[in-house]
């Protein structure tokens, strides 16, 4: 039996198609992937973007739990004999914030890009609940994704033995650039970009990941986005002043946590020390940033990366650069 999760929710309003739910087995083949979504009687541009809104429970084996947090846990596993990971959201305390968190991880399910963490499947149906742990009731949905790697850039920055060379640093901030680029493209903003967000696969490609926080552009202007502002989550030390103080959210809060980010992979340090509220405060009312004196922005390309990072975290969002002029700027600045 199907989930109540319609597949036209979370697609572009222009393909004004009327669809019903998703069925499996499946049919086409993906690039790079053995996975497959159903696409008979489905217009072409329709079948490439899909995500399939029911879960093969039989097909789900081999579970390994890698992770959990307030938002419930993380498995690796295989689904119809490819490794992928399993987000199983779960009710917390905040039960209208858990729905929210995981109505948004969907937000991005229908998009396809090498440096964003894939969606394959979803439910909110209460099925495989010995194999994943917990009970029905407490569960709000399951998300099925590609397995992208076993490493995140929180983990590659902190825990890596071996330097982070400069070429390194551009090449993974490049990758980020590419997944905002997309994402704002097809207006989305993410609302929670920080290293431990970020993917690295075996091949050295970040991918980014949990949109648990991300927001749809159309909906925030909408009349209700002054309430629904006041409810954006997200890492303190990366957010933007902006989103602190209530007021509009742009895809320039995206660029602000990207700043904070680069900075992190150049230093290898927190952006922060000292209490969260303190922290809070000084970013508004005292544009405290990041500190930019430190060795590494004055020799060699310092000046241009402490220059970037400037305007990536001016406290006016327009005078920021675009996800596009950040790529622009990486690659003529920073050649690798």
């Amino acid at each position: 039996m199907p989930s109540p999760i319609p597949v036209t929710r979370l697609l572009p309003r222009d393909f004004g198609l009327k669809l019903g739910v998703c069925s499996s087995p499946l049919t086409k083949h993906f690039e790079h992937s053995t996975l497959r979504v159903p696409v008979n009687a489905i217009h072409a541009k329709l079948a490439c973007r899909l995500w399939s809104s029911v879960i093969h429970w039989r097909e789900l084996c081999d579970l390994e739990s890698i992770g959990s947090g307030g938002f419930g846990l993380v498995f690796k596993a295989t689904y119809f004999g490819e490794i992928v990971a399993v987000k199983r959201v779960k009710c917390a305390k905040n039960k209208l914030a858990s729905r929210q968190s995981f109505w948004a991880e969907l937000n991005a399910a229908h998009l396809r890009h090498e440096n964003l963490v894939r969606v394959i499947a979803a439910s909110t149906q209460s099925n495989g609940d010995e194999q994943l742990g917990g009970c029905s009731s407490s569960v709000i949905g399951t998300i099925i994704m590609e397995y992208a790697g076993d490493v995140n850039l929180q983990q590659l920055i902190y825990s890596a033995a071996e330097p982070l060379c400069t070429e390194s640093c551009v090449r993974y901030a490049a990758d980020v650039a590419r997944a905002l680029r997309h994402l704002h493209a097809n207006g989305i903003v993410h609302l929670d970009l920080k290293p431990a967000n970020v993917i690295v696969s075996p091949g050295g490609v970040c991918k980014l990941a949990d949109f648990g926080c991300s927001l749809k552009v159309e909906l925030v202007l909408d009349r209700d986005s002054s309430a629904r502002r006041m409810e954006i989550g997200g890492t303190y030390t990366h957010r933007a002043p902006e989103l602190l103080r209530g007021e509009e959210v742009t895809p320039a809060a995206d660029v602000y946590s990207f700043g904070v980010t680069l900075w992190q992979l150049l230093t290898r340090e927190p952006p922060y020390e000292g209490e969260r509220q303190h922290i809070l405060y000084a970013v508004v009312a005292f544009n405290l940033r990041p500190d930019l004196n430190k060795h590494v922005f004055t020799a060699g390309q310092g000046s241009s990366f402490k220059e970037l990072l400037s305007r990536c975290w001016s406290a006016e969002p327009s005078q920021r650069p675009n996800a596009e002029q950040l790529l622009t700027d990486l690659s003529m600045e920073f050649p690798t």
